[in-house]
């Protein structure tokens, strides 16, 4: 590929593996985040910048003259965007828009990804394909369902080069322990080392979700970046919807101690779908894409990593 690639949102858990891939593949990746400053190897030139802030966001797409941008930064936590709806569509919507029209502004337009999500489908048994209705139950999932509108536009009325995922659900090595899998890995972890028996509070085990590892996640948005077809949505994910009782299983297995299981009602969500699933066909068909890691693997080096703390 060879391209100059900008990131927003590229200290967070999908962009350090998304540099690396980048990076792999034979690209320049520049980056830009809240923090003052980028931890990644990768990264060859970084700047501050808060999304919401579009003359920001213009003064670093002008500076960096990418060739290809990828937009990470967002609420990216259903729980986050129920305590913060009006926040969440700041950041998602204003944010996607303030990418968009940096991106249109530049005398070579650069490609666009903007990743969405799974939580943008109304519910449905059986596995979800792009054609599914969006109607999503939570502030996070109408706000990637609001920036998907706005890319069309763009793309129809400007000739943006803009491609969009709806992302299922992805975990990995690094990823915050605020969120499910890595949560369970770090406290499975911490009552191996303690040598005694140990509770591990969790939230609703009464549904079934579809993970991929990141690292297959990240690939999928390279090829997508590659040879994505402008104005086109892209679910990824592994096709596997598995019950988060069983993978709840699979973790305290690794564990070298009992372990007592108490559900926390707080944890649980003001609405939850029941089975999320992802057909990856058209990802398949377009791009030659297939996941190459068994979920159970990623969760056992996750546990690895945190044991050896």
């Amino acid at each position: 590929m060879g391209k100059r690639v900008l990131i927003f949102g590229i200290n967070g858990f999908a962009g350090a593996h998304l540099a690396h891939e980048l990076v792999l593949h034979g690209n320049v990746v520049c980056g830009s985040d809240l923090s003052d400053m980028c931890p990644l190897s990768e990264v060859s030139a970084y700047r501050v910048c808060d999304l919401t802030d579009n003359e920001g966001v213009a003064a670093v797409v002008r500076e960096f003259e990418p060739d290809c941008i990828v937009n990470l930064a967002a609420v990216s936590s259903v729980g986050l965007s129920w305590r913060s709806p009006a926040l969440t569509m700041r950041v998602n919507v204003e944010g996607a828009l303030n990418v968009m029209e940096a991106a249109r502004s530049q005398e070579t337009m650069p490609r666009v990804l903007l990743v969405g999500s799974s939580e943008e489908y109304a519910a449905k048994v059986g596995p979800l394909n792009e054609g599914d209705p969006t109607l999503s139950n939570n502030p996070y999932g109408i706000s990637k369902v609001t920036q998907e509108h706005f890319a069309t536009l763009y793309a129809e009325r400007y000739g943006l080069h803009v491609c969009l995922t709806r992302s299922f659900n992805h975990t990995g090595p690094g990823q915050p322990p605020r969120f499910v899998l890595p949560s369970w890995c770090r406290q499975a972890a911490e009552i191996s080392r303690s040598g005694r028996p140990g509770k591990m509070v969790v939230g609703n085990l009464n549904v079934s979700r579809d993970f991929s590892d990141v690292r297959d996640v990240v690939r999928a948005y390279r090829l997508i970046l590659e040879g994505g077809r402008a104005g086109e949505v892209y679910n990824v994910g592994s096709g596997r919807a598995l019950p988060l009782r069983d993978l709840l299983k699979t973790v305290t297995s690794f564990c070298s101690r009992p372990i007592e299981v108490e559900v926390d009602s707080a944890l649980i969500r003001p609405a939850d779908t029941p089975s999320i699933c992802c057909d990856y066909s058209k990802l398949h068909k377009d791009l030659g894409w297939d996941p190459e890691h068994r979920i159970e693997n990623t969760l056992r080096e996750m546990f690895d990593e945190y044991l050896g703390e």
